[in-house]
């Protein structure tokens, strides 16, 4: 029989301090609240992730819609460039018929009037101006898009290879829209 070593002084006084047994039944709550508090911290850390990858995915998907954005307005720009340049809005202006103007005149504001105005005149007109400007034809040229092809032993669908008798509308375009 193992008999406790007797304790004396300083040792007996520290020894009364520390309670003797049940020291099993204090430690399950502890583990358990550690244990709670370490799968807790996971699952936020899990969910923190999963929403800054979704957030992620997200950013690289309007990134890619600026860009394209970016782009078509880039596009748009040149298009205003080219109609606004000093030439493309002469040479339409002249397909418009109209013509340069003459020598302007100011008024005061007494109401009279400084230089003297001239009128507008036609320019001699070049062969080029003569024609009418050209337009285009409502049917699709035999080279610019195929048109599909008949095997023999199958109906046509419209029958006849003749073009329709009315042509379809087209949409005249317009500078800068």
């Amino acid at each position: 029989m193992s008999r406790k070593p007797e304790l004396r002084g300083r040792a007996a006084r520290l020894a009364q301090l520390i309670p003797a047994g049940g020291g099993g039944a204090a430690r399950t709550p502890f583990v358990l609240l550690v244990v709670l508090l370490l799968g807790g911290g996971l699952i936020g850390l899990l969910m923190l992730n999963s929403a800054l990858s979704e957030g992620a995915f997200r950013l690289a998907d309007l990134q890619k819609g600026t860009k394209g954005l970016t782009d078509e307005e880039q596009a748009l720009q040149r298009d205003v460039d080219a109609y606004s340049a000093p030439d493309a809005l002469q040479r339409r202006a002249r397909e418009l018929g109209m013509v340069p103007g003459g020598d302007p005149a100011f008024l005061d504001s007494d109401g009279t009037v400084k230089g003297v105005p001239g009128a507008a005149t036609q320019p001699p007109a070049s062969p080029a101006a003569l024609r009418p400007p050209e337009m285009p034809s409502p049917y699709p040229s035999p080279t610019a898009s195929p048109s599909p092809t008949h095997t023999p032993g199958t109906p046509s669908a419209t029958g006849s290879t003749a073009p329709p008798s009315t042509p379809p509308a087209s949409p005249t375009p317009s500078p800068g829209r």
